[in-house]
């Protein structure tokens, strides 16, 4: 199991901070660099930056999103982000949700699956450098009865296939990302609910394409706090779970609440939500269960993580993507320097 690192949305006051965190993580020897996007910052821009500042880590969007570009936009984005690092760009997808496709892009966030599918399959195009022609429900290349023509990319991406992940979440969202991608992006992935809830649907999706979870990368995304009491630092995350499992949809579509649904907090699930949709996100952080913080989180002194990060290795995650808490430098850089240690004590490296 390899160690990655997510710096999550960049301009949130951090922004040097950063920089310092994906450097040491380059120098500790940390696979993988991540940022996000949403509303603010944009993941590009980001990955640039990073990228042109260090030497051997990867750098990976998780996400972009898919409302946010065309898809031959990605794929232009992410053969020039390749060729500027030396080949150490990983491209990972998205459908965002419902509030910023339609509420910041003005995209209907319907058929997010058909959506995913064929905006993966005009990129794979794209990269191969074939001409680039295309007819389906979301999109045509050329467009009929114009002037357009097939093109072919002119970059040249450093490696033949630039890794593509997707974000999944749900069921089918998962099958299909077994199916089309190189990796899958997850959140709140618990090692004890790891088949139900992700590599059941992930291994039915490979199957559907003939082949198996070998070589495929599983990225979950892991809050880690270090210190002496597991129950204390779990309160740090209440607000970030109360956020996903309440706030980050609607009521009727919320794939993180659902998730926590399967992992058997029905009605905790329900509880977090009311009440964050009520405005009381007080009572929705009161209301998270520890066993959920603590079952999706990384907590406590280096020998529970170490012992934490043998259960992720063991449960098939091949990529430990770590977010470290803390609210100065040197707290996040003895993070990242924590989880080299844990990684080495769990043998699992």
């Amino acid at each position: 199991m390899r160690l990655g690192i997510n710096l999550g949305y960049w301009g949130a006051g951090m922004d040097a901070d950063n920089l310092a965190v994906a450097r040491e993580a380059d120098k500790l020897g940390y696979d993988v660099c991540w940022a996000a996007e949403a509303y603010g910052s944009d993941a590009a821009t980001v990955l640039a930056w990073v990228g042109a500042q260090t030497e051997r880590i990867d750098v990976g969007s998780a996400i972009f999103q898919i409302p946010a570009r065309t898809p031959a936009m990605t794929a232009m984005t992410a053969a020039t982000l390749d060729s500027l690092t030396g080949g150490r760009f990983r491209l990972g997808l998205g459908v965002s949700g419902p509030q910023v496709s339609e509420g910041w892009y003005g995209v209907r966030f319907d058929k997010p699956l058909a959506r995913t599918r064929e905006y993966a399959e005009i990129i794979y195009k794209a990269l191969a450098r074939e001409r680039l022609s295309h007819e389906g429900a979301h999109w045509t290349l050329p467009l009929p009865d114009g002037p357009g023509k097939p093109l072919k990319l002119t970059v040249h991406p450093v490696r033949e296939r630039i890794p593509l992940y997707i974000a999944a979440i749900g069921p089918k969202n998962l099958e299909q990302t077994g199916e089309i991608a190189d990796g899958a992006l997850v959140l709140f992935f618990a090692p004890e609910h790891a088949e139900e809830t992700t590599l059941g649907h992930l291994r039915t999706g490979r199957a559907l394409s003939g082949k198996t979870l070998d070589g495929f990368d599983v990225v979950p995304t892991v809050p880690m706090a270090l210190g002496d009491d597991p129950v204390a630092l779990a309160d740090i995350f209440r607000p970030y779970t109360a956020l996903y499992v309440g706030g980050m949809g609607s009521r009727k579509q919320n794939f993180y609440n659902r998730l926590a649904q399967r992992m058997g907090y029905e009605k905790e699930a329900a509880e977090i939500q009311e009440k964050y949709l009520a405005g009381d996100k007080a009572g929705a952080a009161a209301a998270v269960p520890h066993e959920l913080i603590d079952s999706t989180s990384l907590l406590g002194p280096v020998e529970r993580i170490a012992d934490r990060m043998q259960a992720y290795a063991e449960a098939g995650v091949t990529t430990l993507s770590l977010t470290p808490a803390g609210f100065t430098l040197e707290e996040r850089l003895a993070g990242l320097r924590a989880g080299i240690e844990a990684l080495e004590r769990a043998g699992v490296a």
